[in-house]
């Protein structure tokens, strides 16, 4: 059993409650927790939290390992370490002393499933009885005496020849829990090191580093998101559930009556206004729908059941339009929605979407749900 632990307090002074502050357009502590989620060494996440609004941003996500940990006040203050929050959670789960307890610190958000997967294999080797990560640092360090610390300044060295520095970048520990009781820290035992990516060394603590490691985000870890976003030419989404909260209204005379967002029709006209086409598709077949699409100029509407079901449409208007399923991308929230979600090149759902539909691989889960702007939302993403 490998339980990986996250502490993140809702007290930040440097940037106000930052852990769920959006990092490239998603809040900060859930880039772990999405890597975690994904790394099948890991069989449960613990987010350890003070905060209301933390414990509200991880539920609403609906993740499969993730169960939140109400940390004491005691252990959320300004003066508490993190062993102490450590300590507190494995008194409170009563957890056996062999599990493996690997503490994930959030403000490290470009740590990636496959760090922590190679991680846990190197620890499972035996070799160590605790494992920290580090990066190669390639500057030279000076003592305060004025004497060189890591390199003689007679003979500089080329950075082609110098092995460098390990620096701890704090993105992650493994160690057992018995090791952890005994010691009271992190680390303990023969301790190894597994050495991380060069653009892996900066925490987040100050809104310099924020700014920095976007940039680092973007360029190392979504760059081939963005390049298969680049490639979208038409964008999909459902109705029910989706363009609307998923609720029937009706008025005393029989009629129904559906409500839209206003915030999702900007989002539809800035996608045709960047030249990406837009279209409806619903199984149910009104004239509100009609309307609606009309008023959002989309380019296609299918409404009704069809043989073939969604997929079949999709392909319809790719066949029409010249393009491929991997130019399209495709927001819907129900089981009918799920063979055009495996088939686009960029799928998305609400964040009250079925519970099989979150499980749809590589799918971007919004925060807003049906009806609130998740419309919008996915369009923002697309476009920046």
């Amino acid at each position: 059993m490998v339980t990986a632990f996250i502490p993140v307090r809702g007290g930040s002074k440097s940037i106000p409650l930052k852990n769920i502050k959006l990092f490239c357009g998603k809040p900060l502590v859930c880039w772990n927790i999405e890597a975690l989620e994904n790394c099948n060494e890991i069989d449960e996440i613990i987010v350890a939290t003070d905060s209301d609004k933390i414990e509200e941003t991880v539920v609403s996500r609906n993740y499969k390992k993730t169960k939140i940990y109400r940390r004491s006040a005691e252990n959320a203050c300004d003066t508490a370490s993190t062993e102490s929050v450590m300590l507190e959670y494995i008194a409170y789960a009563k957890l056996p002393e062999s599990q493996v307890f690997m503490l994930v610190q959030a403000t490290s958000p470009l740590t990636q499933t496959q760090h922590f997967s190679d991680a846990m294999k190197l620890y499972k080797s035996g070799k160590y009885d605790s494992i920290l990560t580090c990066v190669r640092n390639y500057r030279f360090f000076w003592n305060a005496d004025g004497t060189s610390m890591n390199y003689d300044y007679k003979n500089r060295p080329r950075r082609q020849n110098f092995d460098g520095m390990l620096m701890e970048n704090g993105a992650f520990y493994i160690n057992t829990v018995k090791n952890i009781l005994a010691s009271g820290n992190r680390l303990s035992g023969k301790i190894g090191i597994y050495e991380m990516p060069e653009y892996t060394a900066t925490e987040i603590d100050e809104p310099d580093d924020w700014i920095i490691l976007e940039k680092l985000m973007y360029k190392h870890v979504l760059s081939s998101k963005i390049s298969d976003i680049k490639k979208i030419k038409l964008f999909l989404t459902d109705v029910d559930g989706t363009l609307t909260d998923g609720s029937m209204y009706y008025s005393e005379n029989g009629d129904e009556l559906k409500k839209f967002n206003t915030r999702d029709g900007l989002g539809i006209r800035l996608l045709r206004e960047a030249g990406i086409k837009v279209g409806i598709i619903t199984s149910e077949n009104t004239k509100i729908v009609e309307n609606r699409a009309k008023k959002l100029n989309a380019d296609y509407l299918f409404q009704g059941k069809i043989d073939g079901g969604k997929l079949a449409i999709a392909q319809e208007i790719c066949q029409k339009e010249g393009i491929s399923l991997n130019e399209v991308a495709y927001i819907g929230d129900d089981v009918n929605c799920i063979e055009l979600l495996k088939s686009v090149g960029l799928a998305a759902c609400p964040a009250d979407a079925q519970d099989l539909v979150k499980k749809v691989p590589n799918i971007h889960v919004m925060q807003k749900k049906g009806g609130e702007g998740c419309v919008r939302e996915w369009a923002e993403r697309i476009l920046k």
